[in-house]
């Protein structure tokens, strides 16, 4: 009665939690709080606290509200900056096209709890004002410290022991004798400003008619879209971090705004901020999953106070709190990495051109290589677009050439064909640095028994166990699954039976040894180089010429400049296009494209090879002779009639769970219950690709659709008929970029 008795007359708002619930839920606000939308809040929730955001008013008042003597009252505020309305109509606008719970997405948008209560004061030390009878004693550690200590000025404690040459207890000794005292450090920004004054790089030619274009763009302050396309090094970064300069300009009175590079690999990031601090100044704040927690809550509340200008960081910081966003920006548009796959299924890439809009910011995508999706919101206007035609600094793209493996191919138990050996072979002679490609990590992709035939295989996924002979594992790469090779053959017993089939990075390397002892190699994997600490030395190593070969993944495809490197050999150029997916030729080609622009950036000219057993294929025919848009166009060309994406729209779903029976049950009820209609078709169910994936049966459906038919209504109305049991899951993917 007395909780009745509190609450009775009290305000009502409504407060969204970051938990996979329907939606907000009612609470009282007590006098005098006020808890305005946005606003942080801790709440009861059952037996607990939970921390939640004052959400906007429904548009629809609920014709069936909970009586105000129910409602449970917000128990207090939390001193943060309130959520901006333009993150949190992000937030809804997320949730409703993924079909995904609002709490869910909420919970990306509050990754950092800790970040919600101000950092705490830290102490150090100030210089005692003069006074009392008695001088202590002044030792030549003391005098050392006094010098280093500025009068009024708080000084921490470890670097001014540090600065001085003395222990920290010097420094409790001279507080007890009263030369200095305790006193709180002044609150300062971790993050230097950059600025955009700042002299940088000079854009000449059309990279200045381009980087005038998309200033005027972000100076405008107003939502729009730019696809921005170039050649591999022709400074397409440059442009637009004058774009970024200009975002953070003060215009007509008002402070300049904030800023977002999303990088599709963070690795890339090593090379990058090198750029940005050669036109700024200072590095930006980042924000991925290898900084430590107390940067991402440093990096959380700076953004939201507004002293972190620009971010650079992984798809997740599209969520972070900016209060003023007024330039987003996508590197290497088309990389599928932007992708989430797991908990709330989003692509950051359009995510990135809706955030913008609701925070009335400049967006700029940006590709060397521009997916279809892309270039069809060009062609019919709703995107505008720039494009750098030349490589910087007057050099030239590099000549790509197809190595018919039918016609020459590798020695038995080799994997570089004898044209390939010899050009890496007269690159190195020359004092050049070579690389090799293979998109595919470990020893070798399959290990058999001679015997039996029998494939080591994961027992969590359909997937082949990779042999990392470095490591003497076979891992699953999908689940993570790990074990020792067997010395004998699970399946018939024998012996020494076991056989690697096929290649990886790592038997490359073994073959680059044999060939060439003398030169010095380095591999270039996301297991070799598992963070930007790594990868940063990598390049470092490579721009000191202290590499001879490079051996890498998709890794080294994107955004590196190696100004030494003049060739480039694709040990598997084929490897992309098995398989039924959608956007295997596009991705193939955009991936070897990106690679091949690797050679060849400075003044010594480049060279691609690119062993393949089918020369003829458009995919090979394109990069030989450097016309992608002829390519895309026949791409196009083959989606449209049958209104596959970006002429139509896909949806999928997954049925997954750990009985093979549940998950083909659900399946089937889907299928019966599917949805049909003009312009309505829906694939399925099947069993996935992958269809044991981390120990659980996955059964998928497809529904297609014209370009005009949204499939969020369809899908939302599909899966309220279909009853799904607790231990079964149904994922939904709208826009599905893979099919395993």
């Amino acid at each position: 009665m007395e909780d009745t008795a509190t609450v009775s007359g009290r305000t009502r708002v409504r407060v969204l939690l970051p938990l996979p619930l329907a939606g907000a839920y009612d609470y009282a606000v007590p006098a005098p709080m006020a808890a305005r939308p946005g606003a942080f809040v801790s709440v009861p929730l059952n037996q607990r606290e939970v921390i939640g955001v004052v959400w906007d008013p429904p548009a629809e008042p609920d014709p069936n509200p909970v009586p105000d003597r129910r409602l449970r009252p917000i128990s207090h505020l939390l001193p943060a900056p309130p959520m901006a309305e333009s993150l949190r109509r992000f937030v809804d606008w997320v949730s409703a096209y993924t079909l995904s719970p609002p709490g869910a997405v909420l919970r990306m948008a509050m990754s950092v709890p800790a970040a919600l209560e101000p950092p705490t004061p830290q102490a150090g030390w100030v210089l005692a004002p003069p006074g009392g009878n008695s001088r202590p004693r002044i030792t030549p550690e003391r005098q050392r410290v006094l010098d280093a200590m500025q009068p009024g000025e708080v000084h921490a404690g470890a670097p001014l022991a540090e600065r001085a040459g003395v222990s920290l207890g010097v420094l409790r000794g001279m507080a007890e004798n009263g030369l200095i005292r305790p006193a709180l450090l002044p609150h300062r920004s971790r993050f230097a400003r950059p600025d955009p004054a700042h002299p940088g790089p000079a854009l000449g030619g059309t990279q200045a008619e381009v980087g005038a274009a998309l200033r005027a763009k972000v100076a405008a302050r107003a939502f729009g879209v730019t696809l921005l396309t170039g050649v591999t090094g022709s400074g397409k970064t440059e442009v637009y971090l004058d774009a970024v300069a200009e975002c953070l300009r003060p215009r007509d009175g008002k402070p300049g705004r904030q800023a977002l590079v999303l990088l599709p690999e963070i690795a890339l990031s090593a090379q990058w901020l090198d750029r940005f601090r050669a036109r700024f100044g200072v590095a930006p704040a980042l924000w991925h999953s290898e900084v430590t927690s107390r940067t991402r809550r440093d990096t959380w509340r700076a953004v939201a106070e507004g002293e972190a200008p620009v971010v650079v960081g992984a798809r997740s910081a599209l969520f972070l709190p900016f209060p003023d966003l007024g330039l987003v920006v996508v590197d290497e548009e088309h990389e599928t990495a932007f992708k989430q796959e797991d908990g709330v299924v989003y692509h950051a890439r359009d995510m990135a051109v809706v955030r913008a809009r609701l925070s009335g910011a400049a967006c700029v995508l940006v590709s060397a290589t521009p997916s279809l999706e892309s270039l069809t919101n060009v062609e019919t206007g709703r995107y505008d677009a720039l494009h750098l035609p030349e490589r910087h600094g007057g050099a030239t793209l590099p000549a790509v050439e197809v190595i018919d493996l039918r016609r020459t191919p590798p020695e038995r138990g080799r994997f570089l064909s004898p044209p390939l050996v010899d050009a890496v072979t007269a690159t190195i002679g020359r004092g050049e640095q070579a690389m090799l490609f293979l998109n595919r990590r470990g020893y070798a992709p399959l290990t058999l028994c001679r015997h039996c035939g029998h494939r080591m295989r994961c027992p969590n996924c359909t997937a082949w166990l990779v042999e990392h002979r470095a490591k003497r594992l076979l891992q699953c790469h999908h689940c993570g699954h790990a074990e020792p090779p067997p010395a004998e053959c699970p399946e018939c017993g024998t012996e020494h039976s076991l056989t690697a089939v096929g290649p990886g990075v790592e038997r490359v390397l073994e073959e680059a040894t044999a060939l060439w002892p003398e030169a010095r190699r380095l591999v270039m994997a996301s297991d070799t180089l598992p963070g930007p600490a790594a990868a940063a030395e990598a390049a470092r190593a490579i721009q000191d010429r202290e590499v001879d070969l490079i051996i890498g993944t998709q890794i080294v495809a994107k955004g590196w400049h190696f100004p030494h490197l003049t060739l480039v050999g694709v040990v598997d150029a084929d490897l992309g296009l098995a398989g039924g997916d959608l956007r295997a030729a596009e991705r193939t080609v955009q991936l070897l494209h990106q690679v091949a622009g690797r050679a060849g950036r400075a003044e010594a000219p480049g060279r691609v090879l690119l062993q393949s057993f089918s020369p003829e294929h458009p995919v090979m025919r394109a990069l030989v002779s450097g016309d992608l848009e002829a390519f895309m166009q026949e791409e196009a060309a083959m989606r449209r009639p049958g209104h596959w994406p970006p002429f139509g729209r896909l949806a999928a779903l997954i049925v997954s769970s750990e009985e093979e029976r549940e998950a083909d049950r659900t399946a089937r009820d889907l299928g019966l219950a599917a949805p049909g209609g003009e312009g309505v078709q829906v694939l399925g169910p099947a069993p996935a690709p992958l269809a044991l994936l981390r120990g659980r049966h996955r059964r998928r459906l497809l529904l297609k659709t014209r370009r005009d038919i949204a499939v969020q209504p369809i899908l939302r109305d599909w899966l309220a008929r279909v009853p799904v049991p607790n231990h079964v899951r149904v994922q939904v993917d709208v826009d599905p970029v893979g099919f395993l």
